[in-house]
C-alpha cells in the first residue's frame, strides 16, 4: 500500500534528523582521533579547576599604571583569550599593578604568548647594524615582498661596521637611552636630527653603548618600555644588533591584522607564513611618507625595523614607497606564531608593558560537587515535566519525552564538538541554561498539542488536526524561539565570564528547540496520528474528542450529541461563550441573549 504524502514527509524529515546525529558523531569521532579530543565536554574553571597568571605592570622606576590603563589591558587580555578559543576564563585586576588572569585547564604555550606579551608594535627606521638583513619590505601581493631579495648596494659594506654610520664629524652628539629604567639619559644631540633617519642621532655615547650591548640581556634592558621619541639599541633573534630611529608609526595605527601566507613576487603561493597589516587613513598616511623617504636611502639606512615588545621581529629593506597602507611582516614565522601576533595586533597592544610573574595550578572554585548538585536538579525538573506530560497529555507524553531525548542527544554532541574544535568549557551556568532550556523545549510541545487539541473541537479527524495544528503551532514556535535567541545573544555579548556561558548555552538549546520540533516531533506526530489508537480517539490517547468536549462547530456553534451529559452540554456552552468574538457578543445582546462569560 502506498504511503500518503504526509508519511512520505515525515519519514524524510526524520532522515534527515538521522543524517545530522550521525555527521555530529562523525565530526566528534574525527576530533578524537585527530585533534585530541574528548567524547565528554570539557569543565570551565568553576568546576575542573585550571591556571592561574599574576601579570606586573613594567614601567619606569617610581611609576605607576593609571586605572584606565589596567581597565584597558583587562580588556584586550581578555579579547586575546577569547581569540585563543579559551572559554570561561577569570581576568582581574590585583593591587593596582597585576592582573591576575584564571584559565581554565593547563593552557598551551601559544595562549600564553598571547596572554603576557604587552604586543606594543612600532616601526623605527634603522640607524646602524651589525648585519644586514635581506629581508624586503612591501606591499600585499606587490613586487617587492620576496624575502629573499638581494640587499640594496651598499647594505653589505653598512652592515659590516657599526660605526659607519656615526663616522661623520656632525653626527656625534645625540642623546639616547635604550634602557630608561637602568641607564641615564644621554645629552641631546648638538646638531638637530632632521628626520628619523638622520645619522646625527648616533652619538659617541650612544655609540660605545651599542659597541658593548649584549643581545642576550635585551630582556633586563627595558628596550620594552623604551621612550618612543628617542632612538633605541635592540636585538633580532639576540643575534644582530641596530640602532633604531625613533619611533615614526605605532600599533595603534592598526585596522587589522591577519596571518596567512606570503605571496611570490609573481602572486604565487609560498610555503612562508606571515602577517598582513592594515592602517587606518593616518596609518596609511605616515606609513606612505616613512617608505617614500626610506627608499631613497643607502645601506642600512634603508631598512625599517618592525619593533614588537622592545624586540625587532623583522627589519626588511625597502624597495618600493607602500601608499595603501598595507604591509605585510614576514620572518621566521610559522602557521601558530603568525596567528598569535596577527590576534595579538587585532585586538590592540597593551597599553603598558607587563612581566609575568607567576603560574601555578588553582583548584575548581565550586568542584564536581556542585556539579552532581546541579545536575540532580536537572534531573528532578525533568522527571517533573515528563509526569505533567503523561498526566495532562496521557499517551501524548510519550513523544514528549523521545523528543526531550532527541534534544538531549543533540544537545550533547553539539557540546562536545564545540569543546574539542573551538574551547569550549562548560561552567556551572551553562549547566543551569541546559536546565532551563528542559522548560523552552517543552513549551514548544505544550503549544503544538493545544493546537491539536484546538482542532479536534472544531471537528477535524486527528490526522487532518495534526496538520492544521503544526501550521498555527509552528508560527508561534518561531516567534518564542526567536526572542530566545536574541535575548541569549544580547546577554552573551553585554556580559562577562559565567554569564556568558549561561547564555551560550540557552542560545544553543533554543535552536536546537527548532529542529527537534520541525524534524522529530512534527513528523513522529504525522506517524502515530494514522495509527487506531489515536485515530479512533482512545480514551488514553490524549487526543480523545469526546474528553475534550468536541461538540464545537465554528465560532458559536454546537453539534450535540446525544451520548453527551447535560454536564457536557453546560461545559460546552460556556467554552463557545469564551470563544465568542466581540460582534458575536454584541449580537448576542442585540437578540436578547444572555453571556455569562
Amino acid at each position: 500500500m502506498a504511503r500518503s504524502t504526509p508519511e512520505r514527509k515525515a519519514l524524510r524529515s526524520l532522515v534527515w534528523l538521522l543524517v545530522i546525529i550521525v555527521a555530529l558523531i562523525g565530526a566528534n569521532g574525527a576530533s578524537v582521533a585527530f585533534n585530541n579530543g574528548e567524547w565528554t565536554p570539557k569543565l570551565a574553571l568553576d568546576l575542573e579547576g585550571g591556571t592561574q597568571l599574576i601579570l606586573e605592570a613594567q614601567l619606569e622606576s617610581g611609576a605607576q599604571p593609571s586605572q584606565e590603563q589596567m581597565d584597558q589591558a583587562v580588556g584586550i587580555i581578555r579579547q586575546r583569550v577569547d581569540a585563543a578559543g579559551v572559554s570561561e576564563s577569570e581576568i582581574n585586576t590585583q593591587g593596582g599593578t597585576n592582573i591576575v588572569v584564571s584559565i581554565p585547564g593547563t593552557p598551551d604555550e601559544a595562549t600564553l604568548e598571547r596572554i603576557r606579551r604587552s604586543a606594543q608594535l612600532e616601526f623605527r627606521a634603522v640607524l646602524a647594524a651589525d648585519l644586514a638583513s635581506t629581508d624586503t619590505l612591501g606591499e600585499e601581493g606587490a613586487e617587492g615582498t620576496d624575502p629573499s631579495a638581494s640587499p640594496s648596494p651598499g647594505a653589505s659594506d653598512a652592515a659590516t661596521d657599526p660605526a659607519a654610520e656615526a663616522s661623520d664629524p656632525a653626527a656625534t652628539d645625540t642623546a639616547a637611552s635604550e634602557s630608561p629604567a637602568t641607564e641615564e639619559p644621554l645629552p641631546t644631540p648638538s646638531v638637530e636630527p632632521t628626520d628619523a633617519s638622520d645619522p646625527n642621532w648616533i652619538t659617541p655615547e650612544l655609540q660605545e653603548r651599542f659597541d658593548s650591548f649584549d643581545c642576550a640581556t635585551v630582556d633586563e634592558a627595558g628596550t620594552n618600555i623604551a621612550p618612543r621619541d628617542e632612538p633605541l639599541i635592540t636585538c633580532e633573534n639576540d643575534t644582530i644588533k641596530y640602532i633604531l630611529g625613533p619611533v615614526e608609526v605605532t600599533g595603534e595605527a592598526i585596522d587589522g591584522a591577519t596571518a596567512g601566507l606570503v605571496p611570490s613576487s609573481t602572486g604565487a603561493t609560498t610555503n612562508e607564513w606571515g602577517v598582513f597589516i592594515d592602517f587606518d587613513s593616518e596609518g596609511t598616511q605616515q606609513f606612505r611618507e616613512v617608505t617614500e623617504r626610506l627608499v631613497t636611502l643607502q645601506g642600512v639606512r634603508n631598512q625599517f625595523a618592525i619593533v614588537l615588545d622592545g624586540r625587532v621581529i623583522s627589519a626588511p629593506q625597502t624597495i618600493s614607497a607602500i601608499t595603501d597602507g598595507s604591509p605585510q611582516i614576514s620572518g621566521s614565522f610559522d602557521q601558530e606564531s603568525s596567528q598569535t601576533l596577527a590576534d595579538q595586533l587585532r585586538f590592540g597592544a597593551l597599553p603598558i608593558g607587563f612581566e609575568l610573574q607567576s603560574s601555578e595550578n588553582i583548584s575548581a572554585t565550586l568542584g564536581i560537587s556542585q556539579l552532581q548538585s546541579g545536575v540532580i536538579a536537572g534531573l528532578i525538573g525533568l522527571l517533573l515535566v515528563v509526569l505533567y506530560a503523561f498526566a495532562q497529555y496521557r499517551a501524548l507524553g510519550g513523544v514528549t519525552v523521545a523528543s526531550l531525548m532527541i534534544a538531549g542527544v543533540l544537545t550533547y554532541l553539539v557540546i562536545t564538538y564545540l569543546s574539542n574544535e573551538s574551547g569550549y568549557r562548560l561552567s556551572l551556568a551553562g549547566v543551569a541554561g541546559l536546565i532551563i532550556s528542559v522548560g523552552v523545549i517543552a513549551d514548544s510541545f505544550i503549544v503544538y498539542f493545544e493546537r491539536i487539541r484546538d482542532e479536534l473541537r472544531d471537528g477535524r479527524r486527528v490526522d487532518g488536526a495534526v496538520e492544521a495544528g503544526w501550521r498555527r503551532a509552528f508560527r508561534t514556535i518561531v516567534i518564542s524561539d526567536v526572542i530566545n535567541v536574541i535575548a541569549a545573544i544580547v546577554l552573551f555579548v553585554l556580559a562577562v565570564g559565567n554569564v556568558r556561558g549561561f547564555a551560550f548555552t540557552l542560545g544553543i538549546i533554543t535552536v536546537i528547540d527548532l529542529v527537534v520540533v520541525a524534524l522529530f516531533t512534527h513528523p513522529l506526530m504525522q506517524l502515530v496520528a494514522r495509527t487506531p489508537f489515536f485515530t479512533n480517539g482512545h480514551r488514553l490517547s490524549g487526543l480523545d474528542p469526546k474528553a475534550l468536549g468536541a461538540v464545537y462547530r465554528g465560532r458559536a456553534q454546537f453539534r450535540p450529541l446525544a451520548e453527551v451529559g447535560a454536564t457536557k452540554k453546560s461545559s460546552s456552552s460556556r467554552e463557545a461563550q469564551r470563544r465568542q468574538t466581540i460582534a458575536e457578543r454584541k449580537a448576542a445582546q442585540d437578540r436578547g441573549e444572555g453571556t455569562d462569560a
